[in-house]
């Protein structure tokens, strides 16, 4: 168990490490820029206006912006599903946003509509799913954790099946390839405009389920023993999943769909700092952030064309899952 000295230390050195790998990631592309130049136009960006000034500011600071609120929101969300259904296999997906997002902007795409309104269906739909999912509990007479999974499960099926037929029905010579890299991730398109509609949702839910942290440790307990302990259960159940429908659906309208992410970070911050929620989250936040910059950056400079987030997302999220789970297993014989 960490002691809260170090764990502070632990949260200070994660904050550093996410400006030292913006500042690395700030100098890397397809136009190469020093440390020197890059600071130089950070700190003083109205003295020099040259290419250097228009990349930093215009190409690489919103990318890197989404990059590190789409990573920061989906290690966040999987962390905290994960306690709430007190199941570590559980990541953002299980609950239906993602494949109903995924639906919403697969739909905008062969409807030929603009961002705004691409971005604006494929939150609606992702929130939608959420509802649904709470709708098929309902008609159940039940809202327990394996009911809301298992209605999880039926919704992103019914989704991803929407989402084959959307394919199926776009035009294969420009819209089919569009909607497949959208579907795979990217950060490509990338302006302040959608760093901002990410934001607000991130932050706001962010900042909600920071507050409710403590809380969300009680989640973990089973339902009968959160009561014994005064919680309104249902309630906050609500509340967490729709703080995480929130993160999932403004990752998935501003980037597409990501996989991976929510799944082995949370398991990356336990072996860190534990299960306890109120060390747990801050750490999955900044891990999320550092990981997608990393990923994006290598989706920048491993070719000349970009690779998808989603391809590298995940070729380097099941080996280090692997790792993980052998690694966690050894440590508890011990």
């Amino acid at each position: 168990m960490l002691s809260e000295g170090r764990f502070r230390g632990l949260q200070a050195g994660l904050i550093v490490l996410s400006v030292a790998l913006a500042l690395i990631s700030l100098c890397l592309g397809q136009y190469r820029l020093s440390l020197h130049e890059v600071v130089q136009r950070l700190l003083q960006p109205n003295a020099i206006d040259d290419i250097a000034r228009q990349v930093v500011w215009t190409v690489r600071l919103p990318r890197l912006t989404m990059a590190f609120l789409a990573g920061a929101a989906l290690g966040l969300s999987g962390a905290t599903l994960q306690g709430v259904f007190r199941n570590p296999l559980v990541d953002p997906h299980i609950i239906g946003v993602t494949s109903g997002s995924a639906f919403g902007g697969t739909l905008a795409i062969l409807l030929g509509l603009g961002p705004l309104l691409m971005m604006g269906s494929t939150f609606t739909f992702g929130l939608a799913a959420l509802g649904l999912v709470y709708l098929i509990a309902t008609l159940q007479g039940r809202e327990s954790t394996l009911v809301l999974i298992l209605s999880g499960i039926i919704l992103s099926g019914f989704f991803a099946a929407l989402v084959s037929l959307m394919q199926y029905l776009a035009d294969t010579e420009e819209v089919l390839p569009n909607i497949v890299f959208w579907l795979l991730g990217s950060f490509a398109t990338a302006n302040w405009q959608k760093v901002g509609i990410i934001a607000l949702p991130v932050l706001t839910a962010s900042l909600l389920l920071f507050c409710l942290r403590w809380r969300i440790n009680l989640l973990s307990l089973d339902d009968k023993d959160a009561r014994a302990l005064g919680v309104a259960v249902k309630p906050l159940r609500r509340t967490v999943l729709i703080c995480c429908a929130l993160l999932v659906a403004a990752q998935v309208a501003v980037s597409g769909s990501i996989a991976w992410v929510g799944l082995v970070i949370p398991h990356l911050a336990r072996l860190l700092v534990g299960a306890d929620h109120r060390r747990l989250l801050p750490t999955a936040f900044w891990l999320g952030g550092c990981f997608m910059m990393v990923v994006d950056d290598l989706a920048r400079t491993l070719t000349s064309a970009e690779i998808p987030i989603g391809i590298i997302t995940a070729l380097l999220g099941a080996p280090v899952f692997t790792f993980l789970l052998i690694y966690s297993n050894r440590r508890s014989h011990h």
